[in-house]
């Protein structure tokens, strides 16, 4: 039960910040850079990203009580923007929404808060990975080893993030125009499945009552 938990979480969180899909955008964001600044760019946008998510694990939960908000119309709420995201990866609309992104935040900071904006803020930690990561922290049900699982895997794919932002160059020119088109559009069919499972799931919740 764990490990199929931890395998969902990682292809859910993996797909939902997709870090193949930021290769372009961070070039685009640090074009003549040196690799002194892009290292640190990396790092402080994972560091960051990181930091949001595991708030939202933590108090996600405690905010929605807050605001009178039920766990299954989340669920329901969330896996609908989730399907969202995936529509916009499988016909082509986030890549674009990703470099209008990247063109205000160059225009408004002149690229002294990339990392925090829009590296890390919305494109990393978005509304899609943070509804993600909420509705998984509640899926652990109170189980501190499942939420601890679930940490490391966000942790993972921030790390994987990084890597990314790293070898972008290397990436981009190995998948290609082709190959970034088709690998953005299978992770948004895997993604829209997810996305529907969840919708699935708050609705049984809701008619269960």
């Amino acid at each position: 039960m764990s490990l199929d938990f931890l395998k969902s979480a990682f292809v859910t969180l993996l797909v939902t910040v997709d870090p193949p899909g930021l290769a372009p955008v961070f070039i685009a964001l640090t074009l003549g850079m040196g690799d002194g600044v892009k290292r640190e760019i990396a790092l402080r946008a994972t560091v960051i990203a990181f930091a949001i998510l595991a708030a939202f694990a933590f108090g996600g939960a405690a905010l929605m009580n807050a605001l009178g908000i039920s766990i299954p119309a989340f669920r329901i709420a969330g896996g609908l923007l989730l399907f969202y995201v995936a529509f916009e990866m499988i016909f082509e609309l986030r890549k674009e929404r990703k470099r209008e992104f990247a063109s205000h935040a160059v225009q408004i900071d002149h690229v002294q808060d990339i990392a925090a904006f829009p590296l890390a803020i919305p494109l990393m930690s978005g509304p899609g990975s943070i509804t993600a990561t909420i509705l998984l922290t509640e899926r652990t049900a109170g189980d501190w080893h499942l939420l601890a699982g679930l940490m490391a895997i966000v942790a993972v794919v921030m790390l994987l993030c990084y890597i990314t932002f790293r070898l972008s160059e290397q990436i981009a020119r190995l998948l290609g125009t082709t190959g970034s088109l088709v690998l953005s559009r299978m992770l948004g069919v895997v993604l829209a499945a997810l996305a529907i499972q969840f919708v699935v799931d708050g609705l049984v919740s809701v008619m269960g009552r």
